[in-house]
């Protein structure tokens, strides 16, 4: 048995006091039930220390003088024309974009602004409702829906300034029961047209890695899919804290709605490139699971959202994956994208074992599980 010396024990206290004043802290304040929007609605002007987040090693590509950085706007409107050429156009900008970005804007997607308006505008009744009614939802267990501040509060090593509601949505649609009135048609309205949407991304996905349109559904990537509907109040000291922290979505690809008021961020080459709100539009971006099939070919980009003196910012995230559905499904490098000259770069794998150990060794620090599974 070894023995530690005074000062070590010191410090080993005063870090043991830290954690245990933290850990006080994030129960006092999820025992409110009430979220950030609770600490806005009392009138803080400082915000607590458990939101605080470490400045930022990246700059702004705009503070680098870098302002004509911008994602792809990709129109869908002409993937089904009668000439195949101009599907091909389509397909050749989605190509160039997961390849490049990983993020992309796509216009005239087939679903109506207006049911885009009524999702954010369900998100914000839900919100901004009565704070009993809204407190039945409030859980940090899994449910078909539920309501809380920071889904992993208690494991990561800062909070974000944010609260959010979580749905499944498929393979097993939720009973109506389960769903809030504040927003449980609208709901179910746009992730029915989000499926459909997928649908159609998935087939420019496949195209544009040489596939067959239908090989990406075939092999279950839009079998699941799962929402976030998040609401960020605005923040009396921003400069202190963020709306979402830098990371990657371990999924295959997530389609984003976001109200008027910005924060999106994409890292891209040791840059912060703001992703803008664009009336219409949904953001695409690529995730973890879509760039090991893709061996590759189609990355995964970090990104975050900052924090706003103004708001509340709103964003829908909806996710395809069968995270929430344990498959025996068994993944790997795509074989038709492989030659001599692209050997597998990863092993194969099942979701539920990504996903598991996303949740042990990446979750904390938001680090990604792609280099777990490298050949």
């Amino acid at each position: 048995m070894g023995f530690t010396s005074t000062s070590e024990n010191n410090e080993d206290n005063k870090l043991f006091m830290l954690d245990s004043e933290r850990v006080e802290e994030l129960k006092a304040f999820d025992d409110t039930k009430l979220g950030v929007k609770g600490l806005v609605d009392a009138g803080i002007t400082k915000i607590p220390r458990i939101f605080y987040n470490p400045p930022c090693n990246f700059k702004r590509a705009s503070e680098l003088n870098h302002k004509d950085y911008t994602i792809p706007i990709i129109d869908l409107a002409r993937v089904h024309h009668e000439d195949p050429s101009e599907r091909k156009r389509v397909v050749e900008r989605v190509r160039e974009a997961s390849e490049t970005w990983c993020f992309f804007q796509i216009l005239n997607h087939g679903i109506p602004v207006s049911t885009l308006e009524d999702m954010i505008n369900g998100v914000l009744r839900f919100f901004e409702q009565d704070d009993e009614v809204k407190k039945e939802f409030y859980t940090r267990d899994q449910r078909p829906f539920l309501y809380n501040s920071n889904y992993n509060l208690y494991n990561a090593p800062t909070s974000t300034w944010k609260d959010s509601f979580f749905c499944d949505l498929a393979p097993i649609a939720p009973k109506p029961q389960d769903l809030p009135d504040a927003c449980r048609e609208i709901l179910l309205e746009y992730s029915n047209q989000v499926m459909k949407l997928g649908t159609l991304l998935f087939e420019l996905l496949s195209e544009a890695l040489g596939l067959s349109p239908n090989y990406l559904r075939e092999i279950g990537c839009n079998e699941g899919l799962y929402v976030f509907g998040h609401y960020s109040p605005a923040c009396p000291e921003p400069e202190l804290t963020l709306g979402t922290v830098k990371h990657a979505d371990v999924d295959f690809i997530t389609v984003l709605l976001q109200n008027h008021i910005g924060g999106l961020q994409v890292l891209h080459q040791d840059m912060w490139i703001d992703v803008p709100p664009l009336p219409g539009a949904l953001v695409v971006n690529i995730g973890d699971l879509l760039q090991l099939v893709s061996n590759d070919r189609f990355r995964s980009a970090e990104h975050r959202a900052v924090a706003n003196p103004v708001g509340p910012r709103v964003s829908v995230a909806s996710f395809f994956s069968t995270a929430f559905h344990p498959s025996s499904r068994i993944y790997g490098p795509i074989k038709e994208v492989l030659s001599e000259d692209n050997p597998p770069k990863y092993r194969e794998f099942s979701i539920p074992e990504v996903l598991a150990h996303y949740k042990t060794k990446c979750l904390f620090n938001h680090t990604s599980p792609l280099s777990h599974f490298r050949i």
